[in-house]
């Protein structure tokens, strides 16, 4: 970093040097090698940044982080992973004015960072958490969080912000794959001998959209959709995925039962369902508590007012919360475009969001 953005930056920039070592250390979920490299750049930060080296613990296959208590009353939960492909992103870090843009920044690296620079100085039971597998699911560290969120007072959820607004509220989120098999045929000699999986993932697509409920927020939208071999073939497989959300439980229940219930046009058709129900939703008497409590900790700072927000996208925040635990969520960075090409952080928050958390940390543990 050139000595007039450090003149600038000023005792961020330490920060900011830790952040673009993690960012450049791409991580995407499904490079297990990726992930374990960055595991370990992150327990190599905390011990610059804390004195003390992270544990790397292996769970279920997957490096997790782990800084501080075994059995903590306050669990501050992150991801290291990210959603982007190696070299997909470009340039890989970017700075201009107070924007900073790079994959993964938003969701959320920069959380991460926020988050171990608020241990400083920080004595008690306390753990820093962070994951390699939160972007498709948390299947393998979700036993993880549970067990760890039961035990503990307060869990705090270093996701982003939405435009600096805490989150109170997730939906939950189901995520499946249908299968049509049908039969291949010639489509211009002998159309009427195949059993088209085009036609019946169309079908399906329709009866899916019924299935919504704008009263609880549920949705029910068709992702990624494949189908046929050749363009003079009566398709004989096409496949579906579908990602479910709601704020309301018993909502993705409904849906899980009609969706494993639909039934093929064609009798010759058939339907194979996979997949299912993933996080419950993260409800507001979950949050309560301690977002009253932090707008105290942030008017005693002489900060405004965090604000609130209740969201679409789940977190492992929602995990946290099933279990039992008092949770708030969207501590982390300021910024936005999370998943998108121009996902960026704002720099000039860092600092403040740290020293905040910093704070909420010591109120909770007095």
């Amino acid at each position: 970093m050139t000595s007039e953005k450090v003149a600038q930056y000023g005792r961020l920039e330490p920060m900011l040097a830790a952040l673009e070592a993690l960012v450049r250390c791409e991580s995407p979920s499904d490079d297990l090698g990726a992930c374990r490299s960055v595991v370990t750049l992150a327990s190599d930060i905390a011990t610059r940044v804390l004195g003390v080296p992270a544990q790397i613990k292996e769970i279920e296959g997957r490096p997790v982080f782990w800084w501080g208590a075994e059995s903590p009353d306050v669990v501050i939960l992150a991801h290291l992973d990210t959603v982007w492909p190696i070299g997909s992103y470009e340039p890989i870090w970017e700075i201009k004015g107070d924007v900073l843009r790079g994959p993964g920044t938003f969701d959320m690296k920069a959380g991460f960072i926020q988050a171990l620079y608020a241990l400083k100085g920080i004595e008690g039971s306390v753990a820093l958490i962070a994951t390699t597998d939160e972007e498709t699911g948390s299947h393998c560290s979700k036993a993880l969080i549970k067990e760890v969120s039961s035990k503990a007072k307060a869990v705090l959820v270093l996701e982003a912000s939405l435009d600096g607004k805490v989150k109170t509220g997730r939906k939950g989120t189901a995520m499946y794959q249908i299968a049509v098999h049908g039969l291949a045929s010639h489509a211009g000699l002998e159309p009427e001998k195949g059993v088209n999986s085009t036609t019946e993932i169309a079908h399906i697509i329709l009866k899916l959209s019924a299935l919504e409920n704008t009263e609880h927020g549920t949705t029910v939208v068709p992702t990624l959709l494949s189908s046929g071999n050749t363009t003079n073939t009566v398709p004989d497989l096409a496949t579906l995925d579908i990602d479910a959300r709601s704020f309301s439980q018993s909502e993705l229940e409904r849906v899980d039962r009609e969706i494993r219930a639909l039934v093929a046009e064609n009798p010759n058709a058939r339907i194979e369902v996979t997949g299912g129900l993933n996080r419950p939703p993260l409800q507001p008497t979950s949050t309560k508590a301690l977002y009253e409590r932090a707008e105290k900790v942030a008017a005693a700072m002489g900060m405004p007012a965090l604000g609130s927000v209740e969201v679409g996208g789940a977190s492992d925040g929602n995990f946290a919360a099933a279990a039992g635990a008092q949770v708030l969520d969207g501590l982390g960075a300021v910024g936005g475009g999370a998943h998108a090409p121009h996902e960026w952080v704002s720099i000039s928050s860092m600092q403040p969001r740290s020293d905040f958390l910093h704070a909420f940390i010591k109120d909770l543990l007095s």
